[in-house]
This record gives C-alpha cells, sequence and structure tokens, in this order.
C-alpha cells in the first residue's frame, strides 16, 4: 500500500481552528507542519526598513511556540526553516517525498509567486489553496473579482448582506511527521511590559471569550475613535493579521452576542470594521503591483519627496508635533497604536512633512504587530489619496486632533511627545547647505 505524504505551509493562518486547508490533509499518512522565516523578512528594502522589526518578531515567535503546543497535543510539531522559502520547502518536498502541498490562499504578490514557483518545480504534486484569511470566498461575491468596486462603500453595499461563511471545527486529529523529520526548539519571547498583546491561538481566543462575555461589544462605536486605552477597541486586529484567530470565528461570536446579548449600532460597527478588513484584500489581489506603486491603485500622481532628516525625525517622534511624537513613541516601544493615532501620524507623514507615503507605510511594516499587507498599504493609499478614498486623500489638523483626543495633554505626557525638535523640520536646504536661525 503507497504511504501518502503531505505538507502543510503554515503563513498567516497560525491556528488550528477553522482551518478549511489543513482538513485537505485529513485523509495523509504522513504530515509534515512547516513555517518558513523568510531571509526576505529581514533584509533592508527599498523603503530603508526591514518587513519584520522587534516588536513584530516577538509577537510571531510568540504564535509560533503556542501553534507548536496545539501540534503537539495532536501527535505532530512545527517545523520552522529558515532562509528561502522556495529553497526550503523544495528540498522538503523532494527529500520526504511529499505528494500533497496545501496552505491557506494569500493576497500577496510575493507569497503567490512563491507558490507557483513551487508548482513549477513540482508539477507532479497536488497543491491546494484555500481561503481562510476572509469572510467570504471569492465565489461568494456579488461580481467577479475583475469587477471589484473602485470604493469600500460600493463594495459594502453589494456584501452587507450576505452571511459570512461559517467557521470550520477545529483540527483534532492529524496525521503523524515522517521519520528523520528535523526537530526544532519553537522559543516563546515575552513582549515589553506595556504591551498586553501575547502571540497565538491561546491568547486569541481567551481574549474573544472575554470580549464578548462582557458589555464592550454594545459600547463600541463610542469609544472606538479613542486614541489610546486598552478599553477603547476590539483590539482583536493583532491576532487577526497573524491568523491566530479566524476572522469567520470572530464574526460568528458577534453574530451570537447580538442574538443572545444585544444588537445596536455598537455591534453593527464592529461587523462594518470586518467589511473594511474584507475589502482590502480583495482589492490587493486585483491591484497587486499597484499596491505598492507611488500612484496608487488609481494612478493618481502625486508630489513626493524624501527628506531624509523629516522622515528619521517623524520616525523616532522627534517633530513639532507633540501628538504625533507620543504615537510614534507608543509604536516604537510597543508595537500597537490606535486606529486614529495610525490616522493623525500618517496625515502628518504625506502632509505636512510632504514624504512619499509608502516609506511610511513600509515603516509601519516593520514595526506594527498587527501588520496585515493589504490594510496596511492599503490604508496608507487611502490617506495618501492615491488609493480607494472617492475623496482622494485625508488631511487631519493636528491641533484640532489634540484639542479633541488628548485635551488633557494626558496621552502627550505619557508617551513623552514633548521631547521633540522645536527648531523646525530641516536643519539644511535643498541644496545641502545649513539653514540658519532667524535672529
Amino acid at each position: 500500500m503507497t504511504t501518502r505524504t503531505g505538507l502543510f505551509w503554515f503563513n498567516h493562518d497560525l491556528r488550528l481552528h477553522d482551518q478549511p486547508a489543513l482538513w485537505r490533509l485529513n485523509d495523509v499518512d504522513r504530515l509534515i507542519c512547516v513555517f518558513c522565516f523568510d531571509r526576505a523578512w529581514q533584509r533592508p528594502n527599498d523603503f530603508n526598513t526591514k518587513a519584520l522589526g522587534l516588536n513584530r518578531q516577538r509577537f510571531l515567535q510568540q504564535a509560533l511556540a503556542d501553534l507548536n503546543q496545539h501540534l503537539q497535543h495532536r501527535g505532530q510539531q512545527l517545523l520552522v526553516v529558515h532562509g528561502e522559502s522556495v529553497e526550503q520547502l523544495a528540498t522538503l518536498i523532494e527529500r520526504f517525498s511529499v505528494d500533497i502541498v496545501a496552505r491557506s490562499e494569500h493576497n500577496g504578490i510575493y507569497e503567490n509567486r512563491q507558490w507557483q514557483q513551487l508548482k513549477v518545480l513540482f508539477p507532479d504534486k497536488t497543491f491546494y489553496s484555500t481561503a481562510s484569511h476572509t469572510l467570504f470566498c471569492s465565489d461568494d461575491l456579488p461580481f467577479p473579482l475583475d469587477a471589484l468596486p473602485s470604493t469600500f462603500s460600493q463594495f459594502r453595499k453589494q456584501v452587507e448582506t450576505l452571511k459570512p461563511n461559517r467557521p470550520m471545527a477545529t483540527v483534532d486529529q492529524l496525521a503523524t511527521p515522517p521519520e528523520g523529520l528535523p526537530t526544532n526548539e519553537v522559543v516563546s519571547v515575552p513582549m515589553p511590559e506595556e504591551g498586553d498583546f501575547t502571540g497565538g491561538e491561546t491568547a486569541a481566543l481567551a481574549h474573544l471569550d472575554d470580549y464578548f462575555s462582557s458589555s464592550k461589544p454594545a459600547d463600541y462605536k463610542t469609544v472606538r475613535n479613542a486614541i489610546d486605552g486598552w478599553d477603547n477597541s476590539s483590539k482583536f486586529s493583532a491576532w487577526l493579521a497573524q491568523g491566530s484567530l479566524s476572522c469567520r470565528q470572530l464574526a460568528s461570536r458577534l453574530q451570537s452576542y447580538e442574538k443572545d446579548v444585544t444588537a445596536n449600532e455598537s455591534t453593527y460597527w464592529i461587523y462594518f470594521e470586518l467589511l473594511w478588513r474584507e475589502y482590502f484584500p480583495w482589492s490587493a489581489h486585483c491591484s497587486r503591483e499597484k499596491l505598492f506603486k507611488a500612484d496608487g491603485t488609481r494612478g493618481r500622481p502625486r508630489r513626493r519627496c524624501y527628506y531624509p532628516e523629516r522622515y528619521q525625525k517623524w520616525c523616532h517622534g522627534n517633530t513639532p508635533y507633540p501628538l504625533v511624537n507620543a504615537c510614534m513613541h507608543q509604536l516604537n516601544e510597543t508595537g500597537y497604536l490606535s486606529n486614529r493615532g495610525r490616522q493623525i501620524v500618517a496625515s502628518c507623514f504625506v502632509n505636512e512633512l510632504g514624504l512619499d507615503w509608502r516609506f511610511g507605510a513600509a515603516y509601519f511594516e516593520q514595526q506594527l504587530i498587527d501588520y496585515d499587507m493589504a490594510s496596511n498599504w492599503g490604508n496608507w493609499q487611502y490617506i495618501a489619496g492615491v488609493g480607494a478614498d472617492p475623496r482622494g486623500g485625508r488631511h487631519f489638523n493636528i491641533d484640532k486632533q489634540t484639542r479633541l483626543f488628548d485635551p488633557d495633554g494626558e496621552y502627550i505626557r505619557r508617551y513623552d511627545g514633548e521631547r521633540g525638535d522645536w527648531g523646525g523640520l530641516d536643519s539644511v536646504d535643498a541644496a545641502d547647505w545649513p539653514i540658519t536661525p532667524d535672529k
């Protein structure tokens, strides 16, 4: 009897609940569960950053350690390999005579190129790629993907009445690893003391239970714009981004809350935000390389520059704007920033500092523990006026935002926002000559 070996490539789906792609391998005799720590994540990129900053890496390592524990309870293990993903996976496929390769669908152009490379290298193998990062599958949408609405409002109106796919049961049984598979110790690391986030499925599901066992969902809309505070937003984004929490599981719990507890404008707004999150992956799927182009998905030319001094001051929270400084200090220290804070610092980056929005988006990619490719780059395009915003961009008045969201200066004091460069944005002019302050 022929032994069939499967390989599951974990990526942005670090969980065992609602894991349809892993279910595709429920009939193999041997199974390899692997995560690729891609070497490219640590290389400097074109935007003066790297993909994986320290806080993101810590959060990821916590999730991998947690996933490994869940797999061990089912007679499995998580193999973490380091290097070029295609090269590492190809080595495993060849060495262990893998018959079937499966993964969750990804909307990233680089991740899909890697997937296609593997399919070209192994045309005789079976490859499964299954949707698990969105509420709906492409076949559920009431329009073909090449006719995706160009704005979120148009998208929402067409999908709002659709029922999200129900989450699948947690995978309880898995085939054992093949003999000779390397073993490795997946070590978790603590987050900074200020952080309330712990990576992984265990923490994600615990937070899901805590949140929907409280009155917070019924009050969400009244506090969602606060600039700080653990209870002032749902805080699901980090676990959704790394796939430790299924968005369909979240939607299911929300529906149960509305049925059993209450349904009001706030609970609707949680689903509204989930639909925003839903729009960006489909948009990224359609826009492909345009998601990272200066002119955006709409091809709108925008004046842009790169002032190294201004960029560094923004990154380190050393601008003339205390609220912006406080936000950037919080981001750098904890790997997290509220939605309101992100809008303020992004608007400052694009409008007050006149910088190329892509450098800001890349810095967020490096720093945010809840970095999600589609949402991050899509939201930056939105602020810069080159993406899905029909108004052509957003400009937030920093003084007004300070009065509205930090009237007593508590947030600015907490994150040392007054520590900034009050001498101006530039110490040199366009010709690189020192600027002499007015006497």
